[in-house]
């Protein structure tokens, strides 16, 4: 029972980080691969049926979890939740990435895993996918920011509302950009 470990939002600005955890069906699916090199259309179909199929889980830490322990560790934290969030202990853990929460499962850290590995491709998709429907909700309550297709990276739209508006409750206050400004 060998399952994937991936997360999306590690970079931006706002909104929570995302972890995601998937053991494969018997028999896999077609067209895995890192969700960075899939169309969103592609990605979606995908993602209905890695759910359908799959065993998986989702895991996330918010933004005062980002801000209280800082980037790397919310991102352990988001993966744990993703694995405790399928239901069972797997035999091992393959994570995309050099670095690995501190688990009692037998884990690998696998840099470009998410290309390799289709179990983790599987949770990069996921993963993606999750993150990214919750910034396109986030951005109907906070118009301007341009969260529907920046994600919440600091593009020049983004900066350019963050100046103007001020940091909204999705912001992290611990990256720079958002600390910068709240001290003018």
């Amino acid at each position: 029972m060998i399952v994937g470990v991936d997360e999306a939002g590690r970079g931006p600005l706002a909104g929570p980080v995302v972890a995601a955890a998937v053991l494969l069906c018997e028999g896999g699916i077609a067209g895995l691969d890192d969700s960075k090199k899939l169309s969103a259309k592609r990605r979606g179909e995908l993602e209905i049926q890695i759910k359908a199929r799959c065993r998986w889980g989702v895991g996330e830490a918010s933004v005062a979890e980002i801000d209280r322990i800082n980037i790397l560790q919310a991102t352990f934290l988001a993966m744990t939740r993703a694995v405790e969030a399928l239901g069972f202990d797997p035999g091992e853990v393959l994570v995309d990435g050099n670095r690995l929460p501190k688990w009692r499962y037998r884990a690998r850290a696998i840099v470009g895993g998410d290309a390799i590995h289709p179990c983790i491709s599987a949770a990069s998709i996921l993963a993606k996918e999750h993150r990214d429907r919750f910034m396109v909700a986030a951005a109907r309550d906070y118009p301007g920011f341009g969260w529907e297709t920046n994600m919440g990276y600091g593009t020049a739209q983004h900066l350019a509302a963050l100046r103007s508006h001020g940091p909204t409750p999705h912001h992290r206050t611990s990256f720079a950009p958002v600390a910068q400004l709240m001290l003018i």
